[in-house]
């Protein structure tokens, strides 16, 4: 290589992409970030798995290190985390579409309402008293279902299938559910995803309407309307560990269907 190609390497902004890699009967989603290093290094934290390399490292040799550092991957992944739980109180912040979106009590009114904050940041006002967490589950499934319908109408579109009826669902190990007779049901706790995980899950009910099972021509079908599914279902994995639990009410999810 040149003097002046390294040069320009080394000039060259970090980047940063969700990769996946398939690590015994499991697929490990990480984040991949090149620039100008000249080794591996290899992270897990609360934002999940995350790999340095050098920028001429071929995928090749990026999959060989993580290999390298299997056992060590595991422990760390293994460790159970107990998910934060999302306390009713004046003020608590909460993931909203992989945003942050603050609560606020007894602001005046009896129903729950969004507005922006002075901040910028969006806020869901609560009325205040016992009432306040139904008031919150309930602002949240109805500001789930319209986004998803419209989620599940692109898909659709996509898929070239008419748009069936789109609820939503409380299940204790499912994200989403796909039925001939009653349609799609998902989760209403996707709503604190961000969208690009949603859309996977949403993306995966919708391929159902063309194949009701798990056979290679179904993973074809997503793969078709959403090529980085792979990652996004590790990444999905791991999100569904860390999901907010509102007052200790809700078990985390992790599974898909």
């Amino acid at each position: 290589m040149s003097r002046l190609a390294g040069l320009l390497r080394q000039s060259r902004p970090a980047s940063e992409e969700p990769r996946s890699i398939r690590l015994g009967e499991r697929d490990l989603g990480y984040v991949l970030r090149r620039s100008p290093r000249r080794s591996f290094a290899l992270q897990v934290d609360h934002r999940g798995v995350r790999v340095a390399a050098p920028w001429p490292a071929t995928q090749a040799e990026i999959d060989r290190f993580i290999r390298s550092h299997h056992d060590w991957l595991i422990g760390k992944l293994s460790v159970r985390v107990s998910p934060p739980v999302m306390t009713v109180e004046d003020g608590a912040l909460f993931p909203l579409l992989g945003e942050t979106c603050r609560m606020r009590l007894g602001a005046g009114g009896r129903s729950a309402r969004w507005r922006l904050g002075a901040d910028g940041i969006e806020e869901l006002v609560l009325p205040d008293g016992p009432g306040a967490r139904k008031a919150l589950v309930r602002a949240l499934r109805a500001r789930a279902l319209p986004w998803f319908g419209e989620r599940v109408a692109e898909f659709c579109f996509r898929l070239g299938h008419a748009v069936p009826a789109v609820r939503l669902s409380s299940a204790r190990t499912r994200w989403g559910s796909c039925s001939s007779r009653s349609g799609i049901r998902l989760h209403w706790r996707l709503i604190h995803l961000p969208p690009t995980l949603v859309d996977y899950v949403v993306a995966h009910e919708v391929a159902h309407l063309a194949e009701m099972n798990h056979s290679p021509r179904f993973w074809a079908v997503v793969d078709a309307l959403y090529p980085d599914w792979k990652a996004a279902r590790a990444r999905l994995r791991d999100a569904g560990r860390a999901l907010p639990v509102i007052d200790g009410a809700d078990a985390a999810l992790i599974a898909e269907d």
